[in-house]
């Protein structure tokens, strides 16, 4: 018999899509959605209710029902408790879905944006700003963390697409890796020479909501918000990609293209993210795998599960460190270092938890 090289009508593989879903199974990851949706808010409410300060919980209905109620509890719920939750949901669910898009699009499932040189380039920018022009506060220099954020993200992806084969994953990682270290060494070297800069680091390399008022959330909300919505029709896509870049480019998917856009969403996603509240750490790598661990290995619903669990893992953790260390506080990027490090070790330990 000779081989004719033309692709079978009947030997169309099975695998090269999604399994499809019950619509059972539909109706219990929709609950499981409504769940998560109902845990956000109640976290939320928490968040604007506690606090070192000791509030009543009438006088947090005062602040949203009773407009004309003035005190200096409303004027803390209102100005610093408010805006600082806002943040949380959005940074919340900007870092986790950047994360699932990182992971899927770099085939690496303990890729986050540390990985990628994000939060290494925002660094940079800060120090550059803080040591050139002398920016000392969170609104100041948001714009240069989230410009250092995308051009470090860029610079990332033109390395790794040099090269016949594109950005692969493996050039992706090799290339994430390299920038993080450059940016990471100058960064040192700057801090260590000024010390208004070493100042202003330390604060913010701790990752915080504290002191992110409404202005900095109004600055960011159009990235995130338009970030976020992209990210979630982002399934199909990932879920092609998830097959490899063969089986991907056969079933007609323009693979350079399409890791070109995703990797431009989680530019903006990441880098405003970080920008508002600084590396948080941990976040964009648990929430895909717990995602995944719920829905199983459709993106099309590991992304909106991610968006809601994302701003719940980060409200819960905030809420403790606000509470634990009463009338202190410990920031939350502390809180989810400390949740986070087991788990890493968990799902590098565990091989068949991270499996994508």
């Amino acid at each position: 018999m000779v081989a004719t090289g033309r692709p079978s009508a009947t030997a169309a593989p099975t695998t090269t899509t999604p399994p499809k879903v019950s619509i059972a199974k539909r109706i219990g990851l929709g609950g499981g959605l409504l769940l998560a949706l109902g845990a956000l808010a109640v976290l939320a409410f928490f968040s604007i209710a506690l606090g070192s300060r000791s509030i009543t919980i009438g006088t947090v209905f005062d602040a949203f029902f009773d407009p004309s109620a003035i005190s200096p509890d409303l004027t803390v719920i209102r100005d610093m408790r408010v805006p600082r939750t806002l943040l949380a949901i959005a940074v919340g669910a900007a870092l986790a879905l950047g994360g699932t898009l990182l992971q899927g699009v770099a085939r690496n499932p303990l890729a986050d944006p540390g990985v990628m040189g994000i939060n290494a380039g925002a660094a940079l920018a800060i120090v550059t700003a803080i040591m050139l022009i002398g920016v000392q506060s969170a609104g100041g220099y948001v714009w240069f963390a989230f410009i250092g954020a995308g051009i470090s993200t860029v610079l990332v992806y033109g390395l790794a697409a040099t090269g016949r084969e594109g950005a692969t994953p493996v050039k992706l990682a090799l290339a994430g890796a390299a920038v993080t270290a450059v940016f990471s060494s100058v960064t040192s070297a700057v801090v260590l020479a000024n010390v208004d800069a070493l100042n202003e680091m330390r604060f913010w390399q701790v990752g915080a909501l504290s002191g992110r008022f409404m202005p900095v959330f109004w600055q960011l909300a159009p990235f995130l918000i338009a970030g976020s919505a992209l990210a979630l029709f982002a399934g199909r896509p990932l879920n092609t990609l998830a097959l490899g870049d063969d089986v991907a480019r056969a079933l007609g998917q323009p693979v350079a293209l399409t890791r070109s856009i995703l990797f431009a969403i989680i530019a903006v996603l990441c880098g405003a993210a970080t920008a508002a509240a600084g590396p948080i750490a941990f976040l964009g790598l648990m929430v895909p795998h717990i995602a995944r661990f719920i829905c199983g290995p459709d993106y099309r619903w590991i992304l909106p599960y991610s968006a809601l669990l994302g701003p719940v893992l980060l409200l819960a953790c905030d809420i403790t460190g606000r509470v634990v260390t009463a009338p202190g506080e410990l920031q939350v990027g502390v809180v989810i270092g400390i949740v986070g490090a087991p788990a890493f070790i968990a799902l590098a330990r565990f091989r068949r938890l991270v499996q994508l």
